[in-house]
């Protein structure tokens, strides 16, 4: 381990020296014009050339977000596109799960709290239903990497991601496109904006996403039943600017509707010993006995003021208020039948299990005032105050698989209740004119409290509750940072910061009789880094880093029963690498290419958890009691679930003019690493490292109209993206290849 640590920070500090080197020696020519774009972020809440933030962030923008989110993706298309990323879900095109440099939770219940923060127009998307929301008409999307609690809300100890969307402007912007692809996909984006008064500019945008059905329910004669889906996404925004100075007040009001199937999860596609998707599995054929369905909607209203009180300060509120309903459903044993019963299929079927759950009423309200102070001097600032309030209604369900009518058989009900409150500030310093140091801190006070209950249990146990109860904590999160200019073209960078994720709580009785709770886990995380443009056609970006998670939050999910629960590990430790690269080696070629590097460890004398349900073979060492009795396994020393060590990622764009335009190739291909998907390790429970990618070609005319064959999966990859362990060996599985045109315009 010691020498793992040693490699991977001497390849860094390798990789360092040797971008600074050409950098300092490519100043020799300052006037030669660098083909490669500036990129601004604003990552710090104010808009600079990334190469001047000392954090790790990596900026999707333009035509690569375009491509990569093409097809009929959702969120989850970001998985392995930048360094230390990884997106799944157990619920299809609702609820993602992100995970950044390993720190994510696999948890699959509605109300599970999350350690990677979604920002949407800077407001934090905190429950999961509010994640997925489809991305479409944004200025960019940034990852930052790390610990964000000083500017950026509530647990962060992963990081975050951030989607800004297109503002409306002064001028007249439209741009439209439309695609069709395989198992009739169809996907139209289009947005229109511009002023149309002294005092009001005006951006509306929308998007729709369709897929047939495509997989046959083989078991009930059912052709084309399900994994098709009908997304629509709408934002209109209004600007005002009413006074005769820099007042301004954006509305943002946005909504979607999601309609399709639930995640399928497929009986016994893993062979009892090895990973993977195994021998005779058909993408295009299930064995159900139970319910599909998955119907969600989501709308809010996000306003945003601000106004110079003086020439050195900015004021600036932002209201955010976000509400969502999602019914779902899913044959959760992936096959028909039972062995009490006599017969099953596909493979062994021990017991049904056909559950459920609905986010009666979920509703965030936020509200952020920040004061950003800058007077041209050596000392820049902002500071703020922060509340944060979140109620949930959540119903657990399950079916009666055999009664032909479906009757529920089991009711849990929960109502929860969060609210948070933090004052920050960060203050930014020139010390000589190449060195700047930045620190912050943020005071946040948490509380939850919750009521469930079990109304009626699938296994006879009867009635439970209420219980009600209440956690919280406050905790003060900071980080200090460093950059240091070597030369006009490179920057070295230093960072240091605390993050935490406040205590949760669950409690899904239809399986089980108990809530459980976890205290806050709070990380420390240290990194280094250079941020450097080495040649007029080079852009290089590398970073080292490494974490300790104190009290990190994990969750048992399935094992011997249908439920999550909830404990601390001592400690979790993660250390790795992380680089970006831009090139235009040539003119009319682009290249971008992305590498992670992630040794993450739960740390712990000995941290016990039980196995699988279904016949599994465990690789963690057994724990017994001192009567010989199976506690279950020891999971100390084992990788963070969904966490694999290598992440890589390149795309290439290639363009040869012609008149009137210009005719284009571009590709993109993406790199997971080996994956374990429980805390405990297995033969089966896992995925190999596999590549994905895309490729696109077509004619991009100056008028602004394209044309363009696509494809996404072209090699049509199948691989398990995670797997349900408590009854047989099920897994669900990636998208399939999509292969369509697609038709835009850009005014």
């Amino acid at each position: 381990m010691r020498f793992g640590k040693f490699l991977v920070s001497s390849t860094a500090l390798g990789l360092a020296f040797a971008i600074a080197a050409p950098a300092t020696f490519s100043q020799e020519n300052p006037d030669t014009e660098s083909r490669l774009d500036t990129v601004t972020v604003s990552a710090q809440r104010l808009e600079e050339n990334l190469q001047d933030v000392p954090v790790s962030v990596t900026q999707l923008a333009d035509e690569k977000l375009d491509i990569l989110s093409s097809g009929g993706a959702d969120v989850r298309f970001l998985s392995a596109r930048v360094p230390s990323v990884i997106a799944e879900s157990s619920f299809g095109r609702a609820f993602p799960r992100f995970y950044i440099r390993g720190i994510g939770n696999t948890d699959f219940d509605l109300n599970a709290s999350q350690p990677v923060s979604l920002v949407y127009d800077n407001v934090p998307y905190e429950n999961p239903i509010l994640k997925g929301f489809p991305v479409f008409d944004l200025e960019d999307i940034e990852v930052l990497r790390g610990p964000q609690g000083t500017l950026f809300g509530r647990n962060t100890p992963g990081g975050i991601i951030k989607f800004d969307s297109k503002k409306p402007t002064d001028e007249l912007d439209a741009y439209a496109s439309v695609a069709y692809g395989t198992y009739n996909t169809v996907e139209a984006e289009g947005a229109v904006g511009g002023r149309i008064y002294d005092d009001l500019a005006v951006r509306v945008s929308g998007l729709y996403q369709y897929r047939d059905d495509y997989v046959d329910n083989a078991y009930l004669g059912i052709e084309d039943a399900y994994e098709g889906f009908q997304e629509y996404a709408g934002r209109a925004q209004f600007l005002f600017t009413p006074f005769d100075n820099d007042f301004s007040a954006l509305l943002n009001v946005h909504a979607r509707s999601n309609r399709s199937s639930a995640r399928l999860f497929r009986a016994n596609i893993i062979d009892p010993g090895s990973k993977g998707i195994g021998a005779g599995f058909d993408r295009e054929t299930v064995y159900y006995d139970g319910l599909n369905n998955l119907d969600q909607t989501a709308w809010g209203t996000t306003l945003t003021i601000s106004k110079s009180l003086t020439d050195a300060i900015d004021l600036t509120y932002v209201f955010g208020r976000e509400s969502a309903q999602v019914d779902s459903v899913g044959d959760i044993d992936g096959g028909y039948g039972a062995a009490f019963l006599g017969y099953f299929g596909p493979g062994f079927i021990p017991f049904n299990s056909e559950t459920g759950g609905s986010v009666n009423d979920l509703t965030q309200t936020t509200h952020e005032v920040r004061l950003a102070f800058d007077n041209g001097g050596p000392l820049r600032g902002q500071t703020g105050l922060f509340m944060f309030d979140e109620d949930v209604d959540i119903t657990s369900k399950s079916y009666a698989t055999f009664n032909p009518a479906k009757p529920l058989d089991g009711i849990a009900t929960r109502i929860g209740e969060t609210n948070a409150f933090g004052i920050f500030g960060s203050l930014s310093y020139d010390l000589t004119e190449q060195l700047t140091v930045t620190g912050g801190a943020r005071f946040t006070d948490e509380t939850k409290d919750f009521t469930v209950a079990r109304e009626l249990s699938p296994t006879g146990a009867g009635p439970l509750g209420p219980i009600s109860g209440s956690v919280g904590d406050d905790q003060v999160s900071w980080d200090v940072s460093a950059l240091y200019e070597l030369t006009s073209a490179t920057n070295l960078y230093a960072r240091i910061a605390k993050g935490f994720r406040g205590p949760s709580i669950q409690g899904r009785l239809i399986f089980g009789d108990t809530v459980s709770t976890a205290e806050s886990e709070t990380v420390i995380s240290y990194e280094a880094g250079v941020k450097s443009d080495v040649t007029d056609w080079l852009r290089a970006n590398v970073g080292v880093f490494t974490y300790t998670l104190n009290d990190q939050q994990l969750t048992i999910v399935g094992g011997l029963n249908n439920t999550v629960a909830l404990f601390n590990a001592d400690e979790g430790q993660g250390y790795g690498v992380e680089a970006d690269f831009e090139a235009a080696p040539i003119e009319n070629l682009l290249i971008t290419a992305g590498v992670s590097y992630n040794h993450t460890e739960i740390k712990d004398d000995l941290l016990v958890a039980p196995g699988c349900g279904a016949p599994c073979t465990i690789l963690d060492p057994p724990v017994f009691d001192g009567s010989g009795n199976l506690l279950g396994y020891n999971i100390s020393g084992n990788p963070f679930p969904n966490a694999p060590e290598w992440i890589a990622n390149v795309t290439a764009r290639y363009a040869y003019p012609i008149a009137g335009g210009e005719l284009f190739a571009y590709t993109d291909w993406a790199y997971k690493g080996e994956t374990n998907f429980f805390l405990y390790e297995s033969a089966e429970f896992g995925e190999e490292g596999y590549w994905e990618g895309g490729l696109r070609l077509g004619y991009k005319s100056e008028a602004g109209y394209e044309a363009a064959l696509f494809a996404r999966n072209i090699t049509d990859v199948e691989v398990l993206e995670g797997a349900i362990d408590f009854n047989n060996l099920t897994g669900f599985v990636n998208e399939p290849r999509i292969v369509g045109v697609e038709l835009s315009w850009d005014y």
